[in-house]
């Protein structure tokens, strides 16, 4: 799961899209696998002490880990046939080569030879089968589970070869299929435990503190360039910093603080990283429940709302207003902020029009880990003075995912979502929010059967725009990506690519 950054945050690994009309890609060559890139220095001995505030649900990214086990075990336990790149690109991992039958309804994979899970056992072509259809079956909690139902079959004609059948194209099924981790198919009880086939294996994970990887001497590509990381998890973002301060930690993977950066920049002991962010903080309205099934009730809500007020208050000079679901960094973004301005007037207008002159009353479900709570007190303040009363709800993140998330019972609710490629949610009118455009689900479905990317760019910022224009949700401000390390680390990844956190090639001095 993941795309929300719920300890939920993350549900939905999402969706996007690769031009593969005979796609052939190569293998890496003999050094790769995750520790391909170069890093600097020498610390093979050293353990380097991540902090987060993502501690995961449970271990497994079929049954609601969360963002948390994403940045924990994606790339470090375990491995995809692909990886995802920071440039939102994939290359090839487990699998040498993926081609594409003319007709686009056939895949072909060729598995690296000599890779083997942490247990010992040699990965094969039944591993990848199990995998896939771990993520398809009935009690998955994939956020990627009904993009991968295209699938019709998966044939294993032998150890080192995977054929997956599709129902019809699918232009993004390469890209999806990097999001998938390879376990190994006897493998239990992977809430609590981990067999993967990455450059670390599972140590101890000590509920509500700390969650320990070893390296794997082992593994088939080039080895991690630290012997252990751990992760730190913190329930709040001040505790955090003053674990980094005082040394306890050596890095903070994605600052939730911003007041707090003033003190890393001086004294020259640590360096502020600004990459790049693909998580959207959303209001994200209950659409299938009145007055949030009514459009202009929604675009009122949304241009009541300062948002350039907003950012600067939670992240000062740092983010960006992007006005849509689509961040910069896909291929089909537009800036659509215009298409709902702050305008306290027409917010007021289309509640007059709506029949709630004199307003409404709705009760905002809000995660109660940092910025959620000052979000929601913001957005309290700003539609108090349209007419329109909010009651502050705030739930943990194991209660947002079950009564949001699941249950859908809930008005409106805060929540950032942090997958690039994701306005495709929209598309489904049974995901939490409800929204339900026939012309948008068939604009969203055409363009994953798309013959270029031409065509699936055009499809994709057509819909975004009448989602946008509808107001389905108030998209608030994208985040800024921000890693804070000592100077005695490097190596780290700066990208927020879809929670990734590569600890490989970090080395301490």
């Amino acid at each position: 799961m993941n795309a929300m950054r719920r300890n939920p945050k993350s549900l939905l690994l999402a969706l996007g899209a690769l031009s593969v009309a005979a796609l052939v890609l190569t293998a890496c060559s003999s050094n790769g696998g995750a520790g391909s890139t170069n890093g600097a220095g020498d610390s093979e001995s050293a353990t380097i002490q991540i902090g987060s505030l993502y501690e995961p649900v449970n271990l497994s990214n079929t049954a609601g880990g969360g963002q948390g086990v994403t940045e924990a075990l994606t790339g470090n336990v375990y491995e995809g046939l692909f990886r995802l790149d920071d440039d939102g690109k994939t290359s090839p991992l487990l699998a040498t080569e993926i081609k594409a039958s003319d007709d686009g309804l056939t895949y072909t994979a060729k598995l690296r030879e000599g890779v083997k899970f942490h247990s010992g056992k040699t990965l094969t072509s039944a591993d990848v089968k199990a995998s896939l259809e771990a993520v398809t079956a009935a009690d998955s909690q994939s956020a990627r589970k009904k993009n991968f139902e295209v699938i019709d079959k998966i044939d294993t004609p032998d150890d080192q070869t995977v054929v997956f059948t599709l129902k019809q194209r699918s232009i993004s099924f390469p890209y999806l299929l990097s999001y998938v981790w390879i376990i190994n198919a006897d493998a239990t009880d992977i809430e609590k435990t981990a067999d993967g086939t990455g450059p670390y294996q599972l140590g101890e994970w000590k509920r509500g503190s700390t969650l320990t990887l070893n390296r794997s001497d082992d593994y088939w590509g080039e080895k991690a360039k630290n012997a252990k990381v751990v992760f730190n998890y913190f329930t709040d973002a001040t505790a955090e910093d003053s674990a980094l301060q005082s040394g306890r930690i050596d890095l903070i993977t994605s600052v939730q603080n911003p007041d707090s950066l003033p003190q890393f920049e001086q004294g020259g002991k640590f360096t502020i990283s600004e990459g790049q962010s693909t998580t959207k903080e959303l209001l994200a309205f209950n659409d299938r429940v009145a007055p949030f099934n009514d459009t202009k009730v929604r675009q009122a809500v949304y241009s009541a709302v300062d948002r350039k007020k907003l950012l600067n208050a939670i992240w000062g000079d740092y983010g960006t207003l992007i006005g849509s679901m689509v961040p910069p960094s896909d291929p089909w973004y537009e800036d659509l902020n215009d298409l709902n301005p702050y305008d306290p007037e027409r917010s007021k207008k289309l509640l007059k029009e709506a029949g709630l002159e004199q307003g409404f009353e709705f009760t905002l479900d809000t995660p109660s880990y940092d910025p959620h709570p000052a979000v929601a007190e913001f957005l309290q303040s700003e539609l108090k003075k349209v007419g329109i009363t909010v009651k502050i709800n705030t739930i943990t993140a194991d209660e947002w995912y079950t009564k949001v998330f699941k249950e859908h019972d809930f008005e409106a609710t805060l929540q950032e979502h942090v997958n690039d490629r994701d306005v495709v949610w929209y598309g489904n009118p049974d995901f939490y929010w409800g929204y339900n455009n026939a012309e948008v689900t068939k604009w969203i479905a055409d363009a994953e059967q798309a013959t270029s990317e031409t065509e699936q760019t055009d499809l994709l910022k057509k819909a975004n725009r009448q989602i946008a224009g509808d107001a389905a949700s108030a998209w608030l401000y994208l985040y800024p990506q921000i890693v804070v390390a000592s100077n005695d680390v490097s190596g780290y990844p700066v990208n927020g690519l879809n929670s990734q956190f590569f600890a490989y090639n970090i080395v301490k001095k």
